[in-house]
């Protein structure tokens, strides 16, 4: 098997870090690694695999030394920059910004969803938002059988979702402090608003998780409408997922077909209040999936709860398995 060479860029971020701890997790064939950031944080030292290693700082020339693979986690305007560089020198670029997500010739991406359209790329890949790609792994195997007819969200996202900042002000402005990234205080409040408001009347984000939903699962007519809300948790999103299908379906049959679908585990007991719970998923991977029940409101309605570590799952683990599966399929 090839030996492959790999750069992490914004390697000192909140993302990148945690990109870090599951690079050394799921021990790819990789020989050489190298990490990059803006001037401001190059020469940090990280220990990664028993060895010390120095940022340095990300440049235009950065990747003539040829690096099979890349992981940006260092913005959009980073990933507009140097993103094509990197795909110009031949390596393939898995995005974590939003910078491509919408474009046409960039496949957005989430494994157990469509990973074919990884395999067809330009040298760009685009990870997606983070609470669009906990939404989708439960959705395609449900869109695969019913075909859903629309789709209601109703996040519930972790102040880590706004990166170090939105975790300081979780943290000054419980102690009363006045808040610094959210315009409101975030500790004791949900604030109903991520990302900047639109001309109508919709956060940019609740824009992404419609559009990259539509994207991801090659349904651009599908109905989908969003509110996103950030709440006073540190990490894992919550999303109420409200579906309609086109075709009919037993409830007795949902959790079981969740449950035999890739990345998912099923936590539905009522009866022994199980279910979901932010802190349960952190650090874990899988997208859990509870309450699930009937809509009796509409013909063919489904309600889920959906639960991710936004942080793994929702940015770096994502990533992580794109890389692994261009790996293996490369080997095959």
């Amino acid at each position: 098997m090839k030996k492959y060479k790999l750069a992490l860029v914004g390697a000192t971020g909140l993302v990148g870090r945690k990109a870090l701890q599951i690079l050394e997790e799921y021990n790819l064939p990789i020989a050489e690694y190298a990490f990059f950031c803006s001037s401001r944080s190059a020469g940090t030292k990280i220990e990664f695999m028993g060895k010390e290693y120095i940022t340095r700082e990300l440049t235009e020339s950065s990747f003539d030394e040829g690096f099979d693979f890349a992981i940006f986690s260092a913005g959009g305007d980073t990933s507009k920059k140097f993103s094509p560089i990197a795909a110009s020198k031949g390596c393939i670029v898995v995005d974590n910004s939003s910078a491509f997500r919408m474009d046409p010739n960039v496949p957005l991406v989430v494994p157990e969803v469509n990973i074919e359209d990884a395999y067809k790329n330009n040298g760009i890949i685009a990870n997606p938002n983070c609470s669009t790609i906990q939404a989708v792994v439960p959705l395609k195997p449900l869109d695969d059988k019913y075909k859903i007819k629309r789709i209601v969200y109703s996040t519930y996202q972790a102040v880590s979702g706004a990166g170090k900042s939105g975790v300081d002000d979780f943290n000054n402005t419980s102690k009363g402090l006045e808040p610094k990234k959210f315009p409101h205080p975030i500790y004791n409040n949900c604030l109903p608003h991520i990302d900047v408001f639109l001309d109508n009347g919709y956060t940019k984000e609740e824009m992404k998780m419609i559009n990259e939903t539509r994207k991801i699962l090659h349904r651009p007519d599908l109905k989908v409408t969003a509110t996103t809300v950030r709440v006073p948790v540190l990490n894992s999103h919550s999303e109420s997922i409200n579906i309609e299908f086109e075709n009919e379906f037993d409830i007795k049959d949902i959790p079981t077909l969740l449950s035999n679908y890739p990345g998912i585990t099923v936590q539905d007991n009522p009866a022994s209040n199980l279910y979901p719970l932010a802190t349960n998923a952190s650090e874990h991977d899988d997208v859990y999936v509870g309450r699930i029940r009937r809509d009796e409101s509409v013909e063919n309605g489904l309600n889920l709860w959906v639960v991710a570590d936004n942080i793994r799952k929702g940015a770096a683990s994502n990533a992580v398995q794109i890389v692994q599966k261009l790996i293996e399929h490369n080997e095959n």
